[in-house]
């Protein structure tokens, strides 16, 4: 795998967490305080998996504006990313895969997954888990 150092430094989003999946996370600018409860629990909070799923699609459109400005085209204003990250075991083992649901209402077939793949080759998210966890693009 490639490893690439980052020559300049755009953003640094820095949270506190205390308690595990089972407490709580606030980012030092104060604009994310979430509480947070084990997946699948009667817990009112989020979880990992559904903040990892909110990131990384809100990342992934905007790489497809990047995309579709490269391509001179328009993205659809109500593109939308439908996304499922699976927590799993495999022996003793925990893992994650991940599905994500593209809608391009509008565009044809392949011009809709030319901009997927170009996303998914462009989006830092796809990057950080490409090798690492099983993800499948989907286009509806």
């Amino acid at each position: 795998m490639e490893n690439h150092t980052i020559e300049k430094v755009l953003y640094t989003g820095k949270t506190h967490t205390t308690g595990g999946r089972d407490g709580a996370s606030q980012s030092s600018d104060g604009r994310l305080d979430v509480k947070l409860s084990i997946p699948g629990s009667s817990g009112s909070g989020t979880n990992p998996e559904q903040l990892l799923a909110a990131g990384w699609s809100a990342c992934f459109i905007g790489a497809m504006k990047i995309a579709a400005a490269k391509m001179k085209i328009n993205l659809p204003e109500d593109a939308a990313i439908d996304t499922e990250v699976d927590l799993g075991t495999a022996g003793d083992a925990y893992f994650l895969q991940a599905r994500l649901t593209i809608s391009l209402p509008g565009l044809q077939p392949e011009v809709a997954r030319a901009l997927a793949d170009a996303a998914h080759q462009t989006c830092p998210y796809s990057k950080a888990t490409r090798g690492n966890i099983d993800v499948v693009i989907n286009l509806v």
